[in-house]
C-alpha cells in the first residue's frame, strides 16, 4: 500500500538525532515550523478550553482535536474528558508501513495481532475516535484492519480462534458500519468508497460461519469477545463452547452489509447495492424467525449444537440489545427495552448486567476471576447497549418502555462507573452492586480502551445524529432540568459545528435558547430542545501530510535500538522508541534516570542506517515527585568521524523545557546521521525520564 493511504504527522523530513542541550538554543530564525496539529480554523469561544485541560499532558492536542463540552452533571463531564485522555494514550504509531492504531491494553498481550492490535474492540475505537480532527489516525487504523498487518493470516488455533485465519476476523467486528458512521462525521466518504473492495471481502469471509438452512451466522461467544456467558456455561466447555446463532455477529453483519449498499449508492452501483440490501433483509426476517421470542420479547441466543429444534436459550443476555445498534430491529420489538430498567432483569446501581438477574447463571463464577460476562458490568456491552437505546429514542417512533430519563440516568451510572478511588479510571468489568472493579489487573487493565463513552456524549446526549448528505440532525437526550450545555467545535464535514442550550440566556451570553453555529456563524436559534435536521454545506478538507518516525520500534528487537548511560530497573531506554507516549506509573512506558549515582545522563538511539533528521520531538515524564521535567536538554548527533556533536541549527518549541508540553527541535537544514543522542539535565542533579522520542520526517 501507497504511504499516501498511511497516517504519519505532518512534518518536515526527520532522521534520528541524540538531544543534548547544555546552552540556550539558537535564536536566528529559522523557517516556518511544519503543523504539528491539525488547524481548528473558525469557530466559537464559548467555554475556557484552558480550565477543562488543566492537568493535561500536552493539552495542545486536545485543544487541536477534541470537541469541547459543558456539562451541568460533573461526573458525566469528568469522565468525558477522562475518556479523551484514555483515547489518546491508545494511539500507537507502529512505523511506515501500518502508521497508528489504536490498542485496546496499554501493555501487550500474547493473542494480539502484529503491534498489538486487537480487533474486538475495533468498531467501538472508530466510533469514539471519529470525532477527533485529525483523520490520520483513523485512516491509518481502518487500513490496517483491512489493508495492513491486521488483515493478514493468523494460525487457526484454540487459542486464536481455530474458525477463522486472518487477524482481522479473530473476533466479530462491524467493520463496514464503523467505516460509515466515521465518513459520516467527517465527511470523507471518498475514503470510505475507495475501500469497498476489501470491505467487501471482509464480509464475504464470514460466509464458512453461514448457515443457509437458518440463514444465520453462528459464532463462539469466546469470539464476541466474551468468554464465560450463560450461553457457554450451557455447553460441555464454559470457555471455548456455546457455539450457536446469537444477536452479535448477525446484526454485525446487517450492519455492514446495509452500510455497503450505502457505500455502493454513492459509487453509482445500484443493482450490487440492492444485492446487499437484500442479504441484509433476509439477515433480519432470519433473526425475526429465530432469535426473537415473541413470549419473551427478547432476542435471544440458540444454540447450534445438540439443538435439533432450534430452541432459544431461556436466559435474556444483554447481547439482545444490539439489533437496534444498527436500526435492524423493528418497531413492534420495543417491549424488549423494559427488561433494561426492571430490577430482576438488567438494572443495576452500576449496570447493565450482562445477563438477567432472573438467571440462574446471573453472577455465576464471576468473582472467580476474569473473564465471565454471566451478570458483571462490561463497559464494551454497556456501549453497546447505550448506543442502541440512543438509536431507539432518537430515531424510532416513540413508545413507552424508556425514556431520555433513563438513557441519562444509565450514562449518569456508566460514568460513575468508571472511578477509582474517587478518580476517572476504567479497567475490564464491573461489579453491578458494589463500587468497585472486579476484572482490574495490574500493569494489564489500567485505562481499557474496549469501549466507548464520548460518542454516547455527543450522538446521544447532546444529540449530534451524524447524517451522510450536507445536513446534522440534532436530537438531544439531556434532562427536561438542565438549564445549559454546550459542545464547541465539532468537526463535522469539514466545518466546525458548535451547539449550546442556554435556558435563559445567562450561562453563555448569548442569547436564550438552543443556539447552532457553523464556524462560528450562528445559522440556528429556537426555544426548545425538540428535534431539528439542518444543512450543513461540506467544507474543503484540511490538507494533513503523511510522516513518518525513524526513531520508533514497536518490536523492540533490531534497529532502531536504543541504550542509555543509566536506566531504573523498572524500565527500559526501548520503552522510549515503544510508538506511545503515556505518562502512567503502572504500566509503563518510558526510560528514566531514576536511581542513577550520575549528575547527567544520556539517551541515544542507534538508527541502523543514515536518515535525515529535521524534526525530533521529546515527551518527557514527570511524577511530581523523583523524576521531574528537566531544566534544560541536549541534543546530539554522530558525525562522519564518529563523534557526537551538537544538532546545529536548532528551533525550539517551547524555547525551554516546560512540564506537561511536548519538546520540538526543528533543524534546518536537515542533519544526516546514523544516531542521535539527547541528554536532560536538572540543575539540582535530579532523576528525568523520557517516554517518548521521536524523529519525524
Amino acid at each position: 500500500m501507497s504511504l499516501g493511504h498511511r497516517f504519519r504527522w505532518s512534518v518536515l523530513g526527520a532522521t534520528v538525532a541524540v538531544l543534548v542541550v547544555t546552552v540556550a538554543p539558537p535564536s536566528a530564525v529559522a523557517a516556518p515550523a511544519p503543523p504539528l496539529y491539525p488547524v481548528v480554523g473558525a469557530g466559537t469561544r464559548l467555554l475556557d478550553h484552558g480550565a477543562k485541560l488543566a492537568g493535561f499532558v500536552e493539552p495542545e492536542w486536545y485543544e487541536a482535536n477534541i470537541p469541547f463540552v459543558d456539562l451541568p452533571d460533573q461526573t458525566i463531564e469528568d469522565t468525558y474528558y477522562y475518556r479523551w485522555r484514555t483515547y489518546k494514550e491508545a494511539l500507537k504509531y507502529t512505523g511506515a508501513a501500518d502508521g497508528w492504531i489504536v490498542s485496546e491494553f496499554l501493555g501487550p498481550v500474547g493473542y494480539s495481532a502484529p503491534h498489538g492490535g486487537i480487533v474486538a474492540a475495533a468498531g467501538h475505537h472508530v466510533y469514539e475516535g471519529r470525532w477527533l480532527r485529525d483523520h490520520r489516525y483513523l485512516d491509518d487504523y481502518l487500513d490496517y484492519w483491512l489493508r495492513g498487518s491486521g488483515a493478514g493470516p493468523k494460525p487457526a488455533t484454540d487459542q486464536l480462534n481455530e474458525n477463522t485465519t486472518d487477524w482481522a476476523h479473530q473476533y466479530s467486528f462491524w467493520a463496514a458500519d464503523a467505516m460509515l458512521a466515521r465518513a459520516s462525521v467527517d465527511g470523507r466518504f471518498g475514503f470510505a468508497v475507495d475501500r469497498l473492495p476489501e470491505l467487501e471481502k471482509q464480509w464475504a469471509t464470514w460466509s464458512p460461519q453461514f448457515d443457509r438452512e437458518l440463514g444465520l451466522y453462528w459464532q463462539v461467544p469466546v469470539w464476541d469477545a466474551m468468554e464465560y456467558t450463560a450461553s457457554s456455561y450451557q455447553s460441555d466447555d464454559p470457555y471455548h463452547g456455546g457455539e450457536g446463532f446469537r444477536p452479535t455477529l448477525n446484526a454485525y453483519q446487517y450492519g455492514d452489509a446495509k452500510a455497503i449498499a450505502s457505500l455502493l449508492r454513492m459509487r453509482g452501483d445500484r443493482r450490487q447495492a440492492k444485492d446487499y440490501e437484500d442479504d441484509a433483509n433476509a439477515l433480519r426476517a432470519a433473526m425475526e424467525s429465530h432469535l426473537w421470542d415473541q413470549d419473551a420479547q427478547f432476542y435471544k441466543h440458540v444454540m447450534r449444537d445438540g439443538n435439533p429444534g432450534r430452541e432459544q436459550l431461556e436466559d435474556r443476555e444483554q447481547i439482545g440489545f444490539i439489533p437496534w445498534y444498527f436500526h435492524m430491529a423493528p418497531t413492534a420489538n420495543s417491549a424488549a427495552w423494559a427488561h433494561l430498567t426492571d430490577p430482576a432483569g438488567f438494572a443495576a446501581p452500576f449496570g447493565p448486567t450482562t445477563v438477567e438477574r432472573r438467571s440462574p447463571w446471573f453472577m455465576h463464577d464471576a468473582q472467580l476471576g476474569c473473564c465471565r460476562w454471566s451478570g458483571p458490568s462490561w463497559p464494551f456491552a454497556t456501549s453497546q447497549t447505550l448506543t442502541a437505546l440512543a438509536n431507539l429514542l432518537a430515531d424510532y417512533p416513540s413508545q413507552s418502555y424508556v425514556d431520555r430519563d433513563d438513557y441519562v440516568g444509565l450514562l449518569r451510572g456508566y460514568a460513575a462507573t468508571q472511578r477509582k478511588n474517587g478518580v476517572p479510571y476504567v479497567a475490564e468489568a464491573h461489579h453491578p452492586d458494589e463500587d468497585r472493579w472486579l476484572y482490574d489487573a495490574a500493569g494489564h487493565s489500567e485505562d481499557y480502551n474496549h469501549s466507548t463513552f464520548n460518542d454516547l456524549v455527543l450522538s446521544g446526549l447532546l444529540g449530534i445524529r451524524p447524517q451522510q448528505g450536507e445536513r446534522v440532525r440534532l436530537a438531544p437526550l439531556v434532562p427536561g432540568d438542565w438549564s445549559h450545555f454546550a459542545v464547541e467545535n465539532v468537526p463535522y464535514h469539514g466545518r466546525n459545528l458548535s451547539v449550546a442550550w442556554d435556558r435563559d440566556g445567562t450561562r453563555y451570553g448569548k442569547g436564550a435558547g438552543l443556539t447552532v453555529w457553523i464556524d462560528g456563524k450562528r445559522v440556528h436559534r429556537q426555544a426548545d430542545l425538540k428535534p431539528v435536521e439542518l444543512r450543513v454545506p461540506t467544507g474543503r478538507p484540511q490538507v494533513l501530510h503523511t510522516a513518518v518516525d525513524d526513531l520508533v520500534n514497536v518490536a523492540g528487537t533490531g534497529y532502531p535500538s536504543a541504550t542509555a548511560s543509566y536506566t531504573w530497573p523498572a524500565d527500559t531506554p526501548a520503552d522510549a522508541i515503544d510508538g506511545q507516549d503515556f505518562h502512567l506509573d503502572v504500566p509503563t512506558t518510558r526510560w528514566t534516570s531514576y536511581g542513577s549515582p550520575n549528575r547527567e545522563d544520556w539517551l541515544a538511539v542507534e538508527l541502523g542506517a543514515a536518515k535525515p533528521v529535521s524534526d525530533l520531538r521529546l515527551s518527557f515524564y514527570d511524577d511530581g515527585g523523583g523524576v521531574r521535567t528537566p531544566d534544560r536538554f541536549a541534543v546530539e548527533y554522530r558525525n562522519a568521524a564518529g563523534d557526537w556533536v551538537s544538532l546545529p541549527d536548532q528551533t525550539r518549541v517551547p524555547p525551554a523545557p516546560e512540564r506537561g508540553r511536548l519538546n520540538r527541535v526543528l533543524v534546518d537544514p536537515p542533519v544526516t546521521t546514523n544516531a542521535l543522542r539527547v541528554r536532560p539535565v536538572r540543575d539540582d542533579g535530579g532523576a528525568v525520564g523520557i517516554t517518548a522520542f521521536q524523529s519525524w520526517r
